[in-house]
């Protein structure tokens, strides 16, 4: 045990001679897990949301009865199987406006509520009778209470006029949730006597009537799932966030894995005497593990602290994009659990064994006196460049079968990861074949040493490059699939909205009376009606849309396939327009038939166009407005686009607004909607962006210690032509051209390379997370940019090595002839 002591205290006296190796070291670890930790503490805050809106009154957790064909059913049928037996309890929602947002109010009769299915602890015995009594209660989360700027008791109005039971907050509730006692939920839903489903609790009790023989055919049983709509929508959402995560932690680890190699490198001598006092090779490397286990551990709590910055400071990006693309509700605000900090610091340790791995098992196999030899470590990483170019190969093989046989977005994201380490794992062997054609063509003795030197380097760099490589790469690609969606998005916004005007009024009656008040506008040229209705199609939600048979839709549409009577089949009722998503969820084409589940049955309907629904992760149908109506007749009346003449925009939408007291949520011109929607938009791909920016600073970082840490081991190589004459200004010129050559190449390589990781997300990736397919464009001003920042990148990172050798005192030149070498 003294032994190991003893050891360990002369490992760690390396990182005290050497502080500036330390803190790189310390950088790799702190920014991987930063990095890593982050996007993790950002997946689990919104799957607890995901989990807490599941669990609101059993929600998709419980199992449950609903009617078929209809979005409620008749409250009798509760009272006829209590009386059966089945411990049921009814729930009724639905949705409500206040303040301008679309809120979920959910009814419930807590004296049969089973324990299982409530996230609402407070309804107990002691709260019991101010929750059932009037005036009521309305539980509510506190994040939701804030975002209305109401206070506790408050009892604000709906925009349907009716008004809730006094508010009162509990965090249980799921954001965007309002949960009242079922007696006061009906009026306000205008659902009295109906029910929307029925919660099974799993209380035993006694023998149960068949359900068949209780209800018939008016309600089925829906089994609980184990994935929730919303968790199977934002899916690929968080497999994005984690797959750029763990790129960052990648990269961080590459900083890790050049420090430790090249600080092993160092300490040989120390090693060396180590052995030759008797210690053996297992116990060398045993006490390198608890030393980097020490480090590792330092460094996972201090990258945990910046994770959870980093987290806290992309949340508010993270929340605005899953609540505009997929309606979830995310708390501002971080709640983590004891499991994120453990796997935080585990993963830090793991990681720093990985990226140590290598570097332990060549010196445990090396002989001792091998640690003495002028190169070893040189030439112990040469002898790797073969492999690596054969192992580059056959990833690529890989790539290219995961691209032909598989079928889902994990094998997606596999074409990508192999892709990318293919790319790192043949970089060194590509830029080594360069150097060696560079050097043959050389005549010069300088060049010709500019070109050897390049090669003898290579071996130390060959990390930082293969990590700049990655992050350009992942830069180019993913803001050539940002752009080429932005001007797609652009476009398809222009189809879409068409209208200058839309608006949604509270109910139907105000609806009649916008109706008749915009026949007097002559200014208005045309109202166009819409409705919507939900759906469930192959277990998936979708959404049924009605519009007008006008030329606005007619010529604005964006249409990807279409047969040549699309309008006519839609205008007479048999025929939809489905949205790309849709077709290839279901496999769909042109002339297939589809049965949209409705109140009187299916709605048989044949495919006669497909268009793109870009930023939708449900499933659309388009229909005839007047159809939609005859079979979903209770569907909202209520939304109208209006063509109005452009001048004249501005006047009536202040009209409208003065006489019908309608907010911005209710009433938009087409401006506003397309500056909203690009809003949006740009948040969605904040969170990208940052992180593509945190990926190429590491990167920047891991060239910069590469350098620094390559620095003192070159002086042999550049000691000898300071002695033949060449001014060290001019040295440090040669050195400052060959790591920019070396970052020009790597640039160079990656160019491509992101244009083929850009190709795979818009064709592969994309498709298979979201359902649609974006055009592949290419920008080479924003390439040319790109190229620039990377060679800005690698100058900053060279600054500092060369100005040392600029600063370096001729004695120390000299003294490199004395040393032992």
């Amino acid at each position: 045990m003294k032994r190991a002591l003893w050891i360990l205290a002369v490992l760690l006296s390396h990182w005290r001679r050497h502080p500036l190796q330390f803190a790189t070291l310390l950088i790799g670890l702190i920014s991987a897990t930063a990095l890593w930790s982050g996007v993790q503490a950002l997946n689990a805050q919104a799957r607890t949301s995901y989990d807490r809106a599941a669990a609101t009154l059993g929600g998709a957790r419980t199992a449950t009865l609903v009617a078929p064909n209809s979005d409620h059913f008749p409250q009798r049928l509760f009272v006829d199987l209590r009386r059966a037996g089945w411990p049921v309890s009814p729930v009724v929602e639905g949705q409500v406006r206040l303040g301008g947002r679309t809120l979920r109010l959910a009814g419930i009769e807590p004296l049969s509520l089973p324990v299982e299915a409530s996230a609402a602890p407070a309804i107990g015995t002691a709260n019991l009778q101010g929750f059932i009594l009037p005036p009521g209660q309305t539980l509510i989360s506190p994040d939701t209470m804030r975002e209305l700027q109401l206070g506790e008791g408050a009892t604000p109005t709906l925009s349907n006029g009716g008004k809730l039971p006094p508010l009162k907050p509990q965090p249980e509730i799921a954001p965007g949730v309002l949960v009242t006692d079922i007696g006061f939920a009906q009026p306000l839903l205008g659902l009295q006597d109906q029910v929307s489903r029925l919660l099974i609790g799993t209380k035993a009790g006694g023998a149960r009537a068949p359900l068949h023989d209780v209800v018939g055919d008016q309600l089925k049983r829906v089994e609980p799932d184990t994935e929730t709509d919303l968790e199977r929508l934002t899916d690929s959402f968080h497999l994005n966030l984690t797959a750029f995560g763990l790129l960052s932690f990648l990269v961080g680890l590459f900083i890790v894995n050049s420090a430790i190699g090249l600080a092993f490198e160092q300490r040989r001598p120390t090693l060396r005497t180590l052995r030759a006092c008797g210690a053996s090779a297992r116990l060398l490397n045993s006490v390198m593990v608890i030393e980097l286990t020490l480090i590792a551990l330092v460094a996972g709590l201090i990258g945990l602290v910046c994770g959870y910055f980093i987290a806290a400071t992309l949340l508010p990006d993270v929340a605005a994009s899953l609540r505009g693309l997929y309606g979830a509700q995310i708390p501002g605000e971080l709640s983590l659990k004891p499991q994120w900090w453990l796997a935080g610091i585990a993963i830090s340790i793991l990681g720093a064994l990985a990226a140590a791995a290598a570097s332990l098992i060549k010196a445990a196999r090396m002989p001792v006196l091998a640690a003495a030899q002028a190169f070893a470590w040189q030439q112990a990483q040469q002898r790797w460049l073969i492999l690596q170019g054969s192992v580059a190969a056959l990833v690529f093989a890989a790539a290219a079968g995961f691209l032909i046989f598989g079928d889902s977005l994990i094998s997606g994201f596999a074409v990508l990861a192999a892709i990318l380490l293919g790319a790192a794992l043949g970089l060194p062997a590509v830029l080594g074949l360069v150097l060696a054609l560079g050097e043959r063509a050389s005549q010069r003795p300088l060049a010709k040493w500019f070109w050897a030197d390049n090669r003898l380097q290579l071996s130390g760099l060959s990390l930082a490059l293969m990590a700049l490589l990655l992050a350009l790469g992942v830069n180019v690609g993913v803001g050539t699939m940002v752009e080429s969606f932005s001007r797609t998005f652009v476009r398809w916004l222009d189809g879409r909205l068409a209208a200058e005007v839309y608006l949604n009024a509270a109910n139907d009656q105000q609806a009649t009376e916008i109706k008749a008040w915009l026949q007097q506008r002559p200014e208005v040229i045309a109202l166009l009606p819409g409705a919507r209705a939900e759906v469930k199609l192959d277990g998936w939600p979708a959404e049924i849309i009605g519009f007008a048979d006008d030329p606005t839709y007619r010529d604005n549409w964006p249409l990807l396939q279409r047969t040549s009577d699309v309008w006519d089949a839609v205008a007479r009722g048999d025929g939809a327009m489905i949205s790309e998503q849709l077709s290839r969820r279901m496999k769909l084409g042109l002339g297939d038939r589809i049965e949209v589940p409705t109140g009187s049955g299916p709605w048989p309907l044949h495919v006669a166009a497909i268009y793109a629904d870009y930023g939708n992760p449900r499933g659309q149908i388009g229909v005839d407005y007047q159809a939609l109506i005859a079979h979903f007749p209770d569907v909202a009346q209520t939304r109208f686009g209006l063509r109005v003449d452009p001048a004249r925009v501005p006047a009536l939408v202040d009209d409208l607004r003065t006489t019908f007291k309608l907010d911005n949520r209710s009433l938009a011109d087409q401006a506003t909607l397309k500056t909203e929607s690009k809003r949006i938009f740009n948040r969605t791909f904040a969170v990208t962006t940052a992180l593509n920016a945190f990926t190429l600073g590491i990167a920047g970082v891991a060239l910069l210690t590469s350098l620094l840490t390559l620095g003192n081991s070159r002086l042999p190589q550049v000691a000898p032509l300071w002695a033949i004459g060449i001014s060290r200004r001019k040295l440090a010129f040669v050195e400052l051209m060959k790591t920019l050559s070396m970052a020009a190449l790597t640039a160079a390589l990656a160019l491509p390379l992101g244009l083929l990781v850009a190709w795979c997300l818009i064709a592969v990736v994309n498709v298979k997370a979201f359902g649609w397919r974006l055009p592949f464009e290419v920008f080479p001003l924003e390439l040319i940019k790109l190229l620039c920042v990377a060679l800005l990148a690698s100058l900053i990172a060279a600054a500092l090595p060369i100005l040392k050798l600029l600063r370096m005192q001729p004695a120390r030149l000299v003294k490199v002839f004395a040393d032992e070498r």
